[in-house]
């Protein structure tokens, strides 16, 4: 046959493979589902996304298929002929004039089950409003939508926009989003076990058995020992339930109808495998077998007992995790990078070694009730345990503090310029690689000379919690000697006045292989890590799009806006770029510190304080993955 007729052949495959691969509109949700994908970044579990893209030349749409085409420079290097590197693409089609633009770029998304459609751009593309509105209604009239598209705000520039009147056509923020959520994938991953379902109040008394996959009612505060947890709450992404679960490597879910699923109540009490995805879950009934984890061998921690001295974190302590903790080893790692980094950290830190918290419990009130702890044969009663841990606690709360040490805090804090002194446990079973101990331990404030906030109390109230339930089941899961615990009290001015809080993990944690940094936020003092019912942090990434030039050359990606700050940001562009620099400085210094030759994500929790707005870091510790 002939040359031609081959060349004929080849050209009716490669139309019909593009007829299946792009459309110039969409008349029905049949022909959106055909081409629909899961977007590239995971921070909604509940959108299916379909990529398009206007050619300013052509004047021609194309929606594509999002499942067999990944990124919008793909589909115009393989189906319109671009030649151009990605850098030039990059920096053509994602800036802020039509001046040296090709092409318009978005996402349209749509909220699973539910009647809503979100027209939505990278959080990198600076697209002027007069082509984003152009754009928007070329989608208006190309799909089947209609007028029921609304645009999504999902960076600062767009939120500052809307906030002056500036759009003409209908926007949205996250709340629009989030309102839809049902389902919400906490920790991924899958596992086999029995299907129980248990009200919190009941953990209280009843311990679940460890072949069990646990459906709950809310939130616990202690994590009991299971193999996966359903619970029918939201979550904010990097609380300590978070945390806990990915330190464990347990799948964990938030789905909000679970308890009105029918399939989910046919399963239980039967043996079933969960398996959490990003987008959904999987749950059936399976005969498939439970292996349970096995701990080999009890991990001895160190403790040394020879610094009797309060110890300045103003200089570095040498091997101090072995004699003052993590927490504070770490503190005394932060005060001296923040000499070189525009950060605060809290004045006045000290630490109270060991050898304190050794002294008073080896009082005769004290070490029978923990002897008698650790050699109870009957590990698996709750009520016998938590009741042991209580007696504990009220034993090292009841003991007088050795006046020593108190006289040593007033001594040192006599002349400071703060009186509120937080007490935070720095203990040597924490804040480490393979055991981060997320919100196990506690932290009290003493006033300097007052009569009720006493820093004894708050020391002694410190040194108990070594002894609450979360935090001594925890170190029985990860085999750590519970005779080997101590727990040192890191000490620093207090901040009853902060304007937010927040914790930043320095890696783009819903999109593999992307670099950013992951910023949950507050307003005041709300917790991040153990929110209230019903509250919504602000949450965004924050990324270099290409190489980094500058200060200002970075984006931000909003997840969420705080619903206790009018879904309005927490922080402006400035105090976001000071915090990217800040993170990404004390990662590096701390790769140094801990002596890591491998890329490690951290985790940093910050404060915004003062009429000064000023940026204060309060800890850092490994992010376990």
């Amino acid at each position: 046959m002939s040359k031609q007729f081959y060349t004929f052949i080849f050209f009716i495959i490669l139309s019909t493979l593009n007829a299946q691969s792009y459309r110039a509109s969409l008349q029905n949700y049949s022909e959106y589902k055909a081409f629909k994908g899961k977007p590239l970044s995971d921070k909604f579990s509940n959108i299916e996304s379909v990529k398009v893209i206007y050619d300013l030349k052509r004047q021609k749409m194309y929606y594509f298929n999002s499942t067999l085409i990944r990124l919008h420079f793909d589909f115009v290097t393989n189906y319109l002929g671009y030649t151009k590197d990605l850098d030039v693409f990059n920096d053509n089609n994602y800036s802020d004039t039509e001046k040296g633009r090709e092409f318009l770029l978005g996402n349209l998304n749509h909220i699973k089950g539910s009647d809503k459609w979100i027209f939505e751009l990278a959080a990198s593309d600076h697209m002027p409003i007069v082509l984003l509105e152009r754009f928007y209604h070329l989608i208006v009239n190309s799909t089947f939508i209609g007028k029921d598209l609304k645009f999504y705000l999902n960076n600062p520039e767009q939120i500052e926009w809307f906030q002056q009147n500036k759009f003409k056509i209908p926007c949205v923020k996250s709340d629009y989003i989030f309102n839809e959520l049902s389902y919400q994938e906490v920790v991924p991953g899958k596992n086999i076990g029995i299907l129980k379902q248990y009200k919190i109040k009941e953990l209280e008394t009843i311990k679940p058995n460890p072949d069990e996959i646990i459906i709950l009612d809310g939130t616990p505060d202690i994590l009991p020992n299971v193999r996966g947890i359903i619970v029918n709450e939201l979550q904010t992404p990097l609380s300590h339930l978070v945390l806990l679960g990915k330190n464990r490597k347990i799948p964990i879910m938030a789905y909000t109808n679970v308890f009105k699923d029918s399939n989910i109540k046919r399963l239980l009490s039967k043996k079933i495998e969960l398996k959490i995805a990003v987008d959904t879950f999987y749950i059936k009934e399976t005969d498939k077998k439970i292996t349970q984890k096995v701990i080999k061998k009890k991990k001895k921690l160190i403790i040394d007992n020879s610094v009797t001295e309060l110890v300045n974190l103003t200089t570095i302590p040498k091997k101090g995790v072995n004699y003052i903790g993590s927490k504070a080893q770490n503190m005394a790692y932060l005060i001296a990078i923040a000499k070189e980094t525009p950060f605060k950290t809290p004045e006045d830190a000290h630490a109270i070694p060991f050898y304190f918290y050794t002294k008073h419990i080896q009082k005769k009130s004290i070490s029978p009730l923990i002897t008698e702890l650790l050699k109870y044969p009957h590990k698996d009663s709750t009520v016998w345990i938590n009741k042991q841990l209580k007696k504990i606690r009220d034993a090292i709360k009841k003991e007088p503090i050795d006046p020593q040490l108190i006289a040593k805090l007033n001594q040192t804090f006599k002349n400071a310029a703060f009186k509120n002194f937080r007490f935070r446990s720095s203990t040597n079973a924490e804040d480490m690689d393979d055991f981060n101990g997320a919100g196990l331990y506690d932290s009290k404030t003493g006033i300097l000379g007052d009569s009720i906030k006493t820093f004894e109390k708050a020391i002694k109230q410190v040194w108990a919690s070594a002894w609450n339930e979360s935090s001594f089941i925890e170190r029985e899961l990860f085999g750590i000697d519970q005779e080997s615990i101590a727990m040192g009290v890191l000490v620093h001015r207090s901040f009853p006045d902060e304007l937010a809080n927040g914790v930043v993990i320095t890696k783009n944690i819903f999109r593999e292989n992307f670099s950013g940094i992951t910023v949950n936020v507050q307003k005041g003092e709300n917790s991040v890590v153990k929110p209230e019912k019903g509250e919504v942090c602000e949450q965004f990434i924050v990324y270099h799009f290409n190489e980094g030039k500058n200060e200002s050359d970075f984006d931000v990606d909003y997840t969420s806006n705080s619903n206790l700050n009018n879904n309005e940001p927490l922080l402006n562009r400035k105090e976001i770029s000071n915090l990217f620099l800040v993170s990404k400085k004390i990662e590096t210094k701390m790769y140094r510190y801990w002596r890591k030759n491998q890329f490690h994500p951290i985790d940093i929790e910050f404060k915004i304080v003062g009429k000064n707005r000023d940026l204060y870091i309060k800890q850092v510790r490994p992010f376990n993955e």
